[in-house]
């Protein structure tokens, strides 16, 4: 709009004054200024105000003293005597008039034929007219701009044109919105502005004199514009009215930017207001212009991105222009650029002896206070170049290249401009176009390996940019270019499209002038570790790089132990844990089962010694140190669990390699405190991370026997509410007995057993860590307390102490135990058993004291370990079947086990184990307490057959003496599931199975009188029939003499029945008779045959008639 220049605008302290009725300010304009303002202040003098205070009425006496003075003051009062009414009314029938011709011209009602051009018409008219005359013009404007359809048109019209009569003009203009608003809204009057030459100025008048209304009219302007105003004239228009606007009402620029992003329109507006906003107090850190260009590429609205790129993308493709608001926003850039460059610099590489002389080259340093502003220029610079597509000319290239190789202060942010400078080189090589500017770049790449160290040091930052540069190193060397992008748009903070293709010269820059392999390996290895590694400590740090390295086998390549670094970086971590830290145990284990290559088997990293993971968990005493955070701890121990299981999982592998790792001893597994960390991991979930969940994993498939549920419920115990309230009865948190005064009151349990008793009770009050000194007193002093006569309360108070140990130490207190336990002729021969023992024979936890078989205290603790040792037994079969590689093993057959497909070796000792049980259970000569340690043992059956039924079933077709089936039928409450698998043990061809089987039945029909028990027992009522006519005589005797019994029992639990039993009596009645008449000899065993089923007959006859 360079038609409006010349002409003098309504300054911001002029709008400021009217905006706050400020007459005192009013009074101080200049007549050029006072003059924009007369229609309002008119109006303010003549109309009735609404405040009738007396303030108002010494204000309103000072305007018109103010206006008795200036000419132009009678033609508005002139104006304003109109009847408005009644050119409403004209105004209307003219735009009826106007909506049935179709918008043409042809006819007004308003302005009668003019004789003359409208200026002169407009000059010889009287006020009326002359409102008559603009009305009408501005009407057909405003009604073209509705028909446009948004097409934009610039209007010829005199009156708007004619520099005699532009106050004139704009006298009418206003008192016109002033007096007919609903006629003329003043949106629609500022829109129809916008398509007449000076239609700026006409509109900051009009908002001028209406200062309320600035806000309304620049949504609406916004609202109504184009989404890139720099592509049309009508656009630029727009643009630089608003502009206009603004600068006459500063403060509110940026409310008005902030419009142009909510509607995302007119971005050139946007940046327009930005160059011309001048803040009160200077930022020195970032300018205004970096702040809001950065916030619209950067931020996290996706739209506005979108919108704000396409005019950057847009804008280039036209010519360059001085008047465009890009080219006006790039040369702003440009000159913030340059201010903070270190001197005068050139692409002139220096030599060596400029190196050591600083002060003679181009290097000078990066003022600090420039450091935090030249990152926030690189950011931006990224964004325009990677999100909008900005191509840079060679200029801004040139400056860009000289400002990211400058050198900064060794403070954080200097860490980060190092940082963000690399990336950017990375992001857009093509900014190394040269020679000279390569060989700029590489010396400076050279300065940063150089100074990483110091930076470190003197920024006092964990992570700098030498890990980065290490970590680049290692993915070019590794051919991982998504890596290196990936790396890139995390430290520039922004997604960028980065072609692989185009690092192809940075990678050979790196591979062969900078870090070779063999470089990258041997500066890792001498990186110094993190202190206190955590996720606190967030960029690239050393950890990153030796991971990487290691993936690549980089290490093992070239014959470079990491073992004793990353054994440093786990003992340097604590709380929150880095979220490297487990990945680098992972990788760090394939590195020592897996070489790098096949040819060279040898070229594995090696493990962790079994000494250094002792010196984590204990002391020269015993005790766990100190110095080591619970973090490194839990650390090694999943390095260890992990390495175990990969070692079972690489069996295989490394026997084809002929290539057996060692593997970690028992013994160091068994001074590991495993449960005892996982509870303290279990508290400390949220800063572990995955570490918790991890642990648990590989405990449930290498430890099973360590994750019992009975265990966890019982750890909940130990750790509810109840506990805690007890816990608040200790006065102290030391206990008042000691180990000795423990075994004491154990040798004199049955004199002293209140004393015994008291302790026990207070050392129920200490936590299960407090508790960990006594194990050893408690385990030992087991033997004492199986005398006649001790106090079942001491029993009970044992027992919870134990369970409350075995929450903390298990595997240690089940040893203990069992050798305590042991019978008094293999305690005199001091015979000891180890874990590994227990594990190999679980029966051994049976072999005990045969008083603990009347002891149920006692009983329950041996069931649990037993139970523990057994799935701990099944485990270790596993990883010893694969470690001597028998990777098949061959099923079980029917003629073996009497069942096809059943469990393997591990669970046929656990078959055993439950023969043992139930026999024992029956002795009733031994236990005092029998009804009690047959519901223990037959509860500890039930979680057995529900974990596994296959259980159930290969116990039973084993089989079992028939006497204990009173006591198992009852006794176990998942017993029916038998029921599925009778007919098949029917169907087998020993005869001791058949028998077993009725026997069984007879018993589960007597439990579980269900609809299944009813045809399971029909089926053995026939199968009995068809036994009868196809064995020999002997074999029938030998069948039917202990199953004729059962037939009772099917008949009391199913009387329906009777008729198939009576049936089946009658043929074995007919059978026997029969041998008798042919077998004389015999006589007598058939006789008694035949006494017993008589007898039989007459109880069914009673049966059916009782």
């Amino acid at each position: 709009m360079a038609d409006s220049v010349s002409l003098q605008f309504v300054s911001p302290y002029a709008f400021e004054a009217m905006q706050k009725v400020d007459v005192a300010r009013l009074a101080a304009l200049s007549d050029p200024e006072l003059r924009l303002l007369l229609p309002c202040l008119v109006r303010m003098a003549l109309c009735a105000p609404a405040d009738q205070s007396n303030a108002w009425a010494q204000d309103k006496k000072l305007i018109l003293r103010l206006l008795s003075g200036v000419e132009a003051v009678n033609s508005i009062v002139a104006l304003l005597s109109v009847d408005f009414h009644a050119l409403e009314q004209d105004a209307r029938k003219e735009q009826q008039l106007r909506h049935k011709a179709g918008g043409s011209n042809g006819e007004s009602i308003l302005v009668s034929q003019l004789q003359h051009g409208l200026t002169l018409e407009f000059e010889h008219s009287d006020p009326l007219r002359r409102l008559r005359l603009a009305l009408s013009e501005l009407l057909a404007i405003m009604n073209k701009v509705a028909d446009s359809n948004g097409e934009f048109f610039l209007r010829s019209s005199e009156l708007f044109e004619s520099p005699v009569y532009l106050e004139e003009v704009a006298d009418v203009l206003c008192i016109l919105q002033a007096e007919l608003p609903s006629l003329l809204p003043i949106i629609e009057v500022a829109e129809a502005l916008l398509h007449v030459r000076n239609g700026e100025w006409f509109l900051c008048l009009l908002v001028a004199n209406v200062p309320d209304s600035f806000s309304e009219v620049c949504r609406g302007l916004i609202k109504n514009g184009e989404r890139q105003d720099e592509e049309s004239v009508g656009g630029r228009r727009r643009t630089e009215a608003l502009r206009q606007l603004c600068q006459m009402n500063p403060s509110q620029a940026l409310n008005i930017r902030a419009m142009v992003v909510e509607e995302c329109h007119l971005p050139g507006l946007g940046v327009a207001l930005t160059l011309d906003y001048k803040p009160d107090t200077a930022d020195e850190a970032v300018s205004p212009l970096v702040s809001y260009v950065s916030g619209l590429l950067l931020g996290t609205n996706g739209k506005v991105r979108t919108w704000f790129s396409m005019f950057i993308r847009n804008g280039q493709q036209r010519k360059r222009e001085s008047s465009s608001v890009l080219w006006q926003m790039r040369r702003q850039l440009l000159l913030e650029l340059v201010a903070i460059l270190p001197r005068s610099r050139s692409t002139h590489v220096p030599n060596d002896s400029d190196m050591d002389s600083e002060s003679s080259s181009g290097y000078s340093g990066l003022r600090e206070e420039h450091v935090v502003k030249a990152s926030a220029l690189l950011r931006l610079y990224c964004a325009l170049m990677g999100i909008a597509g900005l191509r840079p000319t060679d200029e801004e290239a040139e400056q860009l290249l000289q400002l990211m190789t400058s050198r900064p202060p060794a403070t954080p942010a200097g860490v980060r401009f190092v940082s963000l400078s690399f990336c950017k080189l990375l992001a857009f090589p093509t900014l190394v176009s040269t020679p000279e500017q390569e060989q700029l770049m590489v010396m400076w790449l050279s300065w940063m390996i150089k100074e990483e160290e110091y930076f470190e040091s003197a920024a006092g930052v964990s992570a700098s940019f030498g890990e980065m540069l290490l970590l680049v190193a290692m993915y070019f060397h590794s051919n991982q270019l998504s890596a290196i992008i990936e790396l890139v748009c995390s430290t520039l903070g922004m997604k960028i499209a980065i072609k692989p293709s185009s690092l192809s010269k940075m990678k050979t820059i790196f591979t062969q002038e900078i870090f070779t392999e063999q470089v990258v390996t041997a500066h890792a290895v001498r990186v110094a570790v993190t202190n206190n590694l955590s996720a606190n400590i967030t960029g690239f740090l050393p950890i990153h790089c030796i991971y990487q390295l290691l993936r690549s086998r980089a290490f093992t390549k070239h014959k470079v132990s990491i073992k004793d670094w990353i054994f440093r970086q786990l003992c340097e971590t604590t709380t929150p844990l880095h979220t490297q830290l487990l990945p680098l145990i992972d990788v760090y284990i394939n590195s020592i089962l897996t070489p790098a290559s096949k040819t060279n088997p040898e070229a594995t990293n090696q493990p962790i010694t079994e000494q250094e993971i002792l010196n984590v968990f204990q002391g020269l005493a015993g005790v766990v140190r100190s110095h080591y955070t619970i973090t490194t701890q839990l650390l090694i121990l999943y390095y260890i669990l992990s390495y175990e299981e990969a070692l079972l999982a690489n069996t295989k592998t490394l026997a084809l390699m002929q290539k057996k790792p060692k593997s970690y001893s028992p013994a160091l597994m068994d001074q590991i405190p495993i449960k005892h960390l996982i509870r303290q991991a279990q508290g400390l979930q949220q800063e572990l991370g995955g570490l918790h969940s991890a642990l648990l994993r590989l405990l449930a498939t290498n430890y099973p026997h360590l994750c019992m549920v009975e265990d966890w419920i019982s750890e909940e115990e130990v750790t509810g509410t109840l506990p805690l309230l007890r816990k608040m009865l200790l006065t102290s948190s030391s206990c008042k007995y000691s180990q000795t005064q423990l075994r004491e009151a154990f040798q004199n349990v049955l004199s002293g057993g209140p004393r015994l008793l008291r302790i026990l009770e207070h050392l129920t009050l200490l936590s299960a860590g407090d508790l960990i000194p006594y194990a050893e007193a408690l385990t030992a002093s087991m033997g004492l307390v199986l005398e006649d006569g001790v106090s079942r309360r001491i029993l009970q108070t044992v027992n919870k102490l134990w369970m409350v140990l075995n929450t903390v130490m298990p595997r240690k207190l089940w040893v203990m135990t069992v050798n305590a336990l042991q019978p008094l002729v293999k305690l005199l021969r001091q015979q000891k058993y180890t874990q590994n023992d227990l594990m190999v024979d679980p029966l051994i936890v049976l072999r005990c004291d045969s008083r603990v078989f009347r002891c149920p205290p006692l009983m329950d603790i041996t069931l649990h370990m037993l139970n523990g040792y057994l799935l701990a037994s099944k485990a270790y079969l596993n990883a010893h079947l694969k470690e001597t590689a028998e990777f098949e093993r061959q099923a079980q057959t029917v003629s073996n086990l009497g069942l096809s497909g059943q469990p393997d070796t591990p669970e046929v000792t656990r078959e055993e184990l439950k023969n043992a049980l139930l026999l024992r259970s029956a002795e009733g000569g031994l236990l005092s307490d029998l009804r009690e340690v047959q519901c223990l043992i037959c509860c500890l059956l039930h979680q057995m057959f529900i974990a596994d039924p296959n259980i159930a079933k290969l116990v039973h077709f084993q089989g079992y003496p028939q006497a204990l089936l009173p006591l198992t039928v009852p006794g176990i409450p998942s017993m029916h599931i038998c029921l599925d698998f009778i007919p098949e043990l029917l169907a087998q061809p020993q005869l001791e199975k058949q028998i077993f089987a009725i026997q069984l039945l007879s018993h589960l029909c007597t439990q579980y009188a269900l609809p299944k028990s009813l045809s399971v027992a029909r089926l053995a009522i026939s199968v009995m029939g068809t036994l009868l006519t196809v064995q020999t005589r002997v074999k029938r005797f030998a069948f039917f003499m202990p199953t004729l019994p059962c037939l009772v029992s099917f008949c009391k639990a199913f009387p329906p029945l009777f008729d198939d039993v009576m049936s089946l009596l009658v043929q074995v009645g007919q059978v026997s008779a029969a041998d008798v008449t042919t077998k004389a000899r015999d006589i007598d065993p058939l006789i008694a045959s035949e006494c017993i089923l008589q007898s039989y007959l007459t109880e069914l006859v009673l049966i059916c008639i009782g």
